[in-house]
């Protein structure tokens, strides 16, 4: 059975940094796009940031470039995402998801998702 599991979000203050992480059972990350998506209050989901498990590479949305960092560990199984310089605007409720088999990077997207995890709050504020 596959399944995705969150864990490491907080209440932070501004300027604070979180690590969250993404533990995957059932499948071998192996060669996959993995991705991380958020929802805010009132707004509608946007992904974040995705990671290749194979050659590692990665992509950001603007907002975040500078200041997240992706990263995987295959023999744990496992994706990261260390937020640094976090703002009260990146409060929201963050999702990591398995995209489609075959899937670059570059296309990587919710619409594309194949499995989610159920979520970890991010809550950014003094």
């Amino acid at each position: 059975q596959v399944q995705l599991v969150e864990s490491g979000g907080d209440l932070v203050q501004p300027g604070g940094s979180l690590r969250l992480s993404c533990a995957a059972s059932g499948f071998r990350l192996g060669y996959l796009t993995i991705g991380w998506f958020r929802r805010a209050p009132g707004k509608e989901r946007e992904g974040v940031s995705c990671i290749h498990t194979g050659d590692g590479s990665t992509n950001y949305v603007d907002s975040v470039k500078g200041r997240f960092t992706i990263s995987r560990d295959n023999a744990r199984n496992t994706v990261y995402l260390q937020m640094d310089s976090l703002k009260p605007e990146d409060t929201a409720v963050y999702y990591c998801a398995v995209v489609a088999v075959g899937t670059p990077v570059r296309d990587c997207a919710a619409a594309r998702a194949e499995y989610w995890g159920q979520g970890t709050q991010v809550t950014v504020s003094s």
